[in-house]
């Protein structure tokens, strides 16, 4: 699919479907999508045409500097995220390249946010399901989570819920991985790297 300048951009917050999950650290691209729902001022809904949760709007100063966005929650669990993502990907004629995958990542400190574009999976379920579904040439907004601490299992460790410490800097944090979305695609992402990448 080639780059349509018509096109939406496709910003998917990864993570599992149900309150258990909820406060999970695999469950941050969840909390920055809806961070980023509540800015643009509307609420997720069922999807048509996938297992997710979706919510079409714009986001970056009104006028044409604004962008098309859809808002997307795969409510397929973690692992089988790629299947809905691809399908609304077709169904919103969004090129690859116009897609965000938001997630928890293991290799970076607490906090710190990454992007990019393309590259491998490191591990991480959801990255290797969209791969795997559509090719790696999609932007990932990767936000540090830290390395399990000790002896604890890396599964364990993302499924727990943050810490009282590492909760009282989360909103935050969150903010800022919502700010690093909204800059990435509306000023692309060379400007959004040298801004957020820390």
């Amino acid at each position: 699919m080639t780059d349509d300048a018509n096109a939406p951009w496709l910003i998917v917050g990864l993570g599992n479907p149900g309150p258990e999950y909820a406060g999970n650290r695999h469950n941050v691209g969840f909390m920055v999508a809806d961070l980023l729902a509540g800015r643009i001022g509307g609420s997720f809904k069922r999807a048509q045409k996938a297992q997710a949760q979706v919510l079409e709007g714009r986001i970056g100063p009104m006028g044409p500097g604004s962008r098309r966005v859809v808002l997307v929650k795969p409510m397929s669990f973690m692992n089988l995220s790629g299947g809905p993502v691809t399908a609304l990907r077709d169904f919103y004629k969004v090129p690859t390249t116009r897609v965000v995958a938001i997630h928890d990542e293991l290799d970076i400190d607490y906090g710190v946010l990454r992007l990019k574009i393309g590259g491998g999976d490191n591990g991480h379920n959801g990255l290797k399901s969209m791969t795997k579904s559509m090719g790696p040439d999609y932007h990932r907004l990767r936000f540090g989570i830290g390395r399990p601490p000790g002896r604890m299992q890396v599964a364990d460790f993302v499924l727990k819920d943050f810490s009282s410490t590492e909760r009282k800097e989360l909103d935050y944090f969150v903010d800022r991985g919502a700010d690093a979305v909204e800059c990435l695609v509306t000023e692309g992402l060379e400007r959004a790297q040298s801004a957020y990448n820390s």
